[in-house]
């Protein structure tokens, strides 16, 4: 029997400011849920994907590995987009592992690492890309109405990742989803865009949301009570089962199709545990060893 869904943006700890799932704890959840695949998407980030990859692969659950990005707002650098990016393969892998370097050695603004987009222009094969719901640019343009704004965007990254380019709908009850979802669905069908459904998952259970809001208390230096407090999440992304997304997205069920098939295009197949050391020009007429021992004894005698 063929997969309903396929959960393709999630959290872990070690997305360390927004994220409460552990590991073992994560694959334990998705084998009692008869889930065959699962992604992790960690902010900025492949922390977990050793830890992550190992522990699927062991309990028979295919790995997706992926990363939930920053992208730079050129319009204003304090409120970058979104972006969910997944590896089909190991082209893609390394174009993302490149992409996050970059990020953190010339993107970062305030302390976050953000991509460029001019970045993702030659390095963007092997990936597939999910704009954020609400938080992507061409969720912002929907929002603020600006329909030409998001069709200019949709063009441009569908250009990029052709046939690998989707708009994400999620239905957790945060401000202005509903609104978004609705706009989202009538501009993919007017435009013959894919959508494909999340759960923007953070935690494994309901009763775990207490817990996670501690956690974001916690990395934003505010407390449970404090007014000010931006409450950016709800008890409802948490690891729902199929049966529960097929029910929430009774309506849209392309998008539950979707992330199956995304699931099934995604098939990265990495080789631990061997070293790869980088290859050293040596010297004409020389072997390694021979290197070795003459380096060795100019560094004794200095």
């Amino acid at each position: 029997m063929d997969p309903q869904f396929i959960h393709l943006h999630l959290h872990s700890e070690y997305s360390l400011v927004d994220g409460l799932i552990r590991i073992p704890q994560l694959i334990a959840r998705a084998v009692e849920l008869d889930m065959p695949a699962i992604a992790i998407t960690d902010q900025s980030n492949l922390f977990a994907m050793v830890k992550f990859y190992r522990t699927a692969i062991a309990k028979g659950i295919k790995p997706i590995v992926g990363v939930d990005a920053w992208l730079r707002n050129d319009n204003d650098s304090d409120q970058p987009y979104r972006m969910v990016l997944l590896c089909q393969n190991l082209a893609g892998y390394r174009n993302l592992t490149h992409l996050i370097s970059q990020s953190y050695l010339h993107g970062q603004h305030r302390g976050i690492p953000m991509f460029e987009r001019d970045w993702l222009r030659d390095h963007h094969e092997g990936l597939i890309a999910i704009a954020n719901c609400r938080e992507s640019d061409i969720a912002r343009a929907l929002l603020g109405g600006n329909d030409s704004t998001a069709l200019e965007l949709l063009k441009f990254w569908t250009k990029l990742f052709p046939n690998a380019f989707y708009l994400e709908l999620c239905l957790t009850g945060r401000d202005q989803e509903m609104q978004y979802v609705e706009s989202a669905v009538e501009f993919a069908i007017t435009h013959q865009v894919p959508v494909v459904a999340t759960n923007d998952v953070r935690f494994l259970t309901r009763s775990e949301f207490d817990a996670h809001e501690v956690r974001v208390c916690i990395c934003e230096g505010r407390t449970l009570d404090d007014n000010r407090r931006h409450k950016a999440y709800t008890d409802q992304q948490y690891l729902r089962s199929a049966a529960e997304m097929s029910k929430l997205f009774s309506a849209i069920p392309q998008a539950l199709t979707n992330s199956v098939e995304i699931a099934k295009r995604c098939n990265l197949t990495l080789e631990l545990d061997k070293n790869y050391l980088p290859q050293f020009p040596l010297p004409e007429g020389q072997t390694e060893a021979d290197y070795l021992r003459q380096q060795s004894q100019l560094g004794l005698e200095r």
